[in-house]
């Protein structure tokens, strides 16, 4: 009788006929803990430590870009800090609505991209503004601090009267004459006219007293300014040079009856 099938192989043979030895099967088996020496696991603790103190930086650095990318974002890129208020002081002359509207700052624009140069010269083409500054104020308002120009005469227009500062700008129109302002009388006042800048020259040089008597100072031409004083009197100024020795010499003779003094040569003074 024939042998059955095997079951299984423990032993086999080759194909010559012969036996061979029984078939291992290898497996793979995690030690433990306690299989790996001492030394090595000390060796293995300090790679990893080494190389989280050398990854720390870089990490510690990708933390802080990725934070300063989005506060970047955030206050340049977003309305979250933009403008919502444009506080404004030092205006009377103008009001604050104006400013407001010369200043042309949109509302939500991220306060820290305002040109606030920009804004500065857009406020300072308002006529009574001398000079403006402007600030931010965080986290959404600007302020504007406005220096107006000081009224240094005024100059009859027709029915109105126009006033300039102390460089000739005209930056008000009165329907009268306020108190306290000298009169300048000129064709076309302003800060490139000739005849303006003359005559507040001489408006600058007169003494207390002089002042005190003054009605108006008359720019007819660049060498024939006069003042005009109470009484009817009349003083021939010349040009706007030796303001200081024209004035002195005026004041000196104030006191006598003379209803006209002519100072445009100081040295050698004729009245009538």
């Amino acid at each position: 009788m024939s042998p059955g099938p095997a079951r299984g192989r423990t032993a086999g043979a080759d194909p010559g006929g012969g036996r061979r030895g029984p078939v291992r099967r290898w497996q793979l088996v995690r030690a433990g803990s306690d299989a790996v020496p001492p030394s090595t696991r000390r060796f293995m603790a300090r790679a990893r430590q080494r190389r989280m103190r050398a990854a720390l930086p870089w990490a510690v650095t990708a933390g802080v870009l990725a934070v300063a990318a989005l506060v970047a974002w955030t206050v340049l890129g977003t309305g979250l800090l933009g403008v919502r208020e444009v506080r404004v002081e030092g205006a009377e002359l103008v009001t604050a609505v104006e400013v407001r509207e010369a200043a042309a700052v949109p509302d939500d624009q991220p306060l820290a991209r305002v040109d606030l140069a920009a804004v500065a010269r857009r406020i300072g083409t308002l006529a009574p503004v001398e000079r403006a500054t402007v600030t931010r104020d965080w986290p959404d308002a600007l302020v504007v601090r406005v220096v107006e120009r000081t009224p240094a005469a005024v100059v009859p227009q027709g029915e109105r009267f126009a006033v300039v500062d102390g460089s000739g700008v005209v930056f008000r129109s009165l329907p009268r004459q306020p108190e306290g302002l000298p009169v300048v009388r000129v064709g076309r006042p302003g800060p490139t006219d000739p005849g303006t800048l003359a005559g507040l020259e001489v408006l600058g040089a007169l003494t207390p007293e002089l002042r005190g008597q003054l009605v108006e100072v008359g720019v007819e031409g660049l060498a024939r300014i006069s003042l005009r004083l109470r009484g009817d009197r009349t003083v021939v100024w010349g040009d706007a040079t030796r303001g200081a020795d024209k004035a002195r010499v005026a004041t000196a003779l104030l006191g006598r009856k003379a209803d006209t003094i002519d100072v445009s040569a100081p040295d050698v003074v004729t009245f009538k």
